[in-house]
């Protein structure tokens, strides 16, 4: 999986590519705790290159927003594929993550709040 990392405004954004599995879900977690070692804890995954997803990949989006959590921060996702989308569903995650259609109604609602 390719990771890239880049900020937008004070959320720092992370472009997945590629399968997300014990392995990448692992390096994932590795990235996300270097953004909070930055005193970063507004995150957003775009996920709309990510082709595959299982249960370990789950598990490690699960084990970010734990942490973000603990850290008070916030944590996106957006641009599901459809595959994606329908295990977030089956599995009832989609009622546990913000998800949203596009990167940029995430990134807006991240404004949204903070103006508040």
């Amino acid at each position: 999986m390719e990771i890239t990392v880049r900020e937008a405004g004070t959320v720092m954004v992370l472009d997945l590519k590629g399968r997300l599995d014990l392995a990448s879900g692992s390096r994932l977690k590795e990235e996300v705790k270097k953004i909070f070692e930055n005193d970063n804890t507004q995150i957003h995954l775009n996920m709309s290159e990510v082709e595959f997803i299982n249960s370990s990949g789950l598990g490690s989006l699960v084990s970010i927003m734990k942490e973000v959590r603990l850290l008070k921060g916030r944590f996106t996702l957006s641009n599901l594929a459809n595959y994606v989308e329908e295990i977030f569903e089956i599995t009832q995650l989609s009622h546990i993550f913000e998800v949203f259609p596009t990167e940029q109604e995430a990134i807006s609602s991240f404004q949204a709040i903070s103006s508040n």
